[in-house]
């Protein structure tokens, strides 16, 4: 009783004298009007910090070290229709830097072959055409979107040219999209980072 009483005064303490955890000190700043454009029905979840779509991600608690590291994100696409098949494609069209981005785009993800009841729940699974690789932005190259994509997959068989295979970067997405018929996505998100050693630059680099 007395340790749950202690417990309660020392949460009254922290309210009263506006000490905060840690982690709530640490703000998703929502990304710019133009940015924001490409938020249309996507959810991109990673670990510790939620649904990252349409933000930055924040510049405390090493959020932007971690991020380099970890495992691909559960992506939701709650308006997927149950009997349809879905590609999901994740790039970088800031490589190497968003003012010269002469490597654009740097594919980071492609799946073909998911079904819409797994788009629905997160469960990117299906053709693995090219495995996750994690955001990490060079230093000193300011901000990079990291983009995500739903298309519904009309052709049957889905593949990339053994040229394609040969390197992640400088990749002709909108060939590659035309090659399928794939035409307007029906769901799109992205989220922002820079690296992790820069400091707090421009957002816009």
């Amino acid at each position: 009783m007395q340790l749950a009483t202690a417990v309660l005064l020392l949460g009254l303490l922290r309210v009263v004298t506006g000490e905060e955890e840690e982690n709530d000190m640490c703000i998703h700043d929502k990304l710019t009007n133009d940015d924001a454009l490409l938020c249309k029905g996507l959810e991109v979840y990673y670990p510790e910090l939620g649904n990252l779509g349409c933000m930055y991600v924040p510049d405390c608690n090493d959020y932007r070290t971690k991020i380099t590291c970890w495992p691909e994100p559960i992506v939701k696409f709650p308006g997927a229709l149950d009997d349809a098949t879905y590609i999901l494609v994740m790039v970088d069209p800031d490589a190497p830097s968003r003012a010269s981005p002469t490597n654009r785009f740097w594919r980071h993800w492609l799946v073909a072959d998911i079904k819409g009841t797994d788009m629905k729940k997160g469960k990117i699974q299906g053709q693995l055409l090219t495995t996750y690789q994690p955001p990490s932005p060079p230093e000193q190259t300011g901000f990079h979107r990291y983009q995500f994509f739903v298309y519904l997959q009309e052709e049957k068989a889905i593949s990339l040219l053994s040229k394609e295979n040969k390197s992640r970067g400088s990749w002709k997405m909108e060939k590659f999209l035309n090659r399928f018929h794939l035409s307007e996505p029906e769901a799109s998100t992205q989220f922002m980072t820079q690296n992790s050693k820069d400091s707090q630059t421009s957002r816009f680099l």
